[in-house]
């Protein structure tokens, strides 16, 4: 299956230096994380979760694909469902032209855009993608690279939604509430608890092996506890806490390898 990779998860350094480089509180960048992926940047199967833009594509191709490929190229919306369907539309789009497709995808965490891939802080789509498909960190980091670029740490340090929300999703923010969620969003993260980095990180491998952890949020309660009894029933091991390293590690040790054709061991090309 092609854009699986390692698909790690976000450590305390990527995080960190995420942090670092624009500036901002951490709970900031959570609230945009939280806002565009519901935190998690990356589907079960262990492809980057993405957005595929059909307005994107028509102007990266001059629309010479609108009439064969309407669903693919034309006017904003019609999206579809999330997660593999959007995978569909990009091969759909990689089989016309596979530049202008993963430039029309939004990517990883912040869901950055490929054509966005540069000012991110990489040689082009291709590169990006390719990095975003082994690590949540290289996702992260393209995110705060892309905002330090673009001058948006400023808005993210104040706090200013409305200013961040019209730069980073675009002129029409208040019609999906934007800066609202993201300011909402904030509050609760500052006034609670932030994800759990160790409890995140098994959440996320749990699902790479089939089990349901519920959201990938860094939280232990019933759904992901449950889950870990379950894996560790189906290995033989002993029941452990959702923060213990031996357990990351097994989950860790037990995925099929990737290939270095991009694709894990065992998996069928999409």
């Amino acid at each position: 299956m092609e854009f699986v990779g390692d698909a790690l998860p976000l450590s305390r350094d990527g995080l960190a230096a995420a942090a670092d480089l624009v500036g901002s509180d951490v709970n900031a960048l959570w609230a945009v994380i939280t806002v565009e992926t519901m935190g998690c940047g990356f589907l079960p199967d262990r492809r980057p979760r993405i957005l595929f833009e059909r307005h994107v594509f028509r102007t990266r191709t001059n629309g010479r694909f609108d009439e064969s490929h309407p669903d693919i190229s034309g006017s904003p919306g019609s999206y579809g469902q999330g997660g593999a369907h959007q995978y569909r539309r990009l091969h759909a789009a990689i089989a016309c032209d596979r530049r202008a497709a993963l430039e029309s995808a939004s990517w990883g965490l912040g869901q950055v855009m490929g054509f966005n891939a540069e000012p991110a802080g990489f040689h082009g789509a291709e590169h990006m993608v390719q990095r975003m498909q082994g690590h949540e960190d290289e996702q992260l980091l393209g995110m705060a690279c892309f905002m330090r670029s673009n001058g948006l740490h400023s808005a993210l340090q104040r706090q200013d939604w409305a200013a961040f929300a019209r730069r980073y999703n675009g002129p029409n923010f208040a019609i999906n509430k934007y800066d609202q969620k993201l300011a909402a969003t904030y509050a609760s993260l500052t006034s609670g608890t932030l994800p759990d980095l160790n409890v995140r990180a098994v959440q996320l491998l749990l699902q790479y092996h089939g089990f349901d952890p519920g959201p990938i949020d860094g939280l232990p309660g019933g759904k992901t506890r449950a889950a870990i009894a379950a894996f560790a029933a189906n290995r033989g091991l002993p029941a452990m806490p959702p923060h213990q390293s031996e357990l990351y590690a097994a989950l860790r040790e037990s995925l099929p390898p990737v290939s270095q054709g991009g694709q894990s061991e065992g998996s069928s090309t999409a």
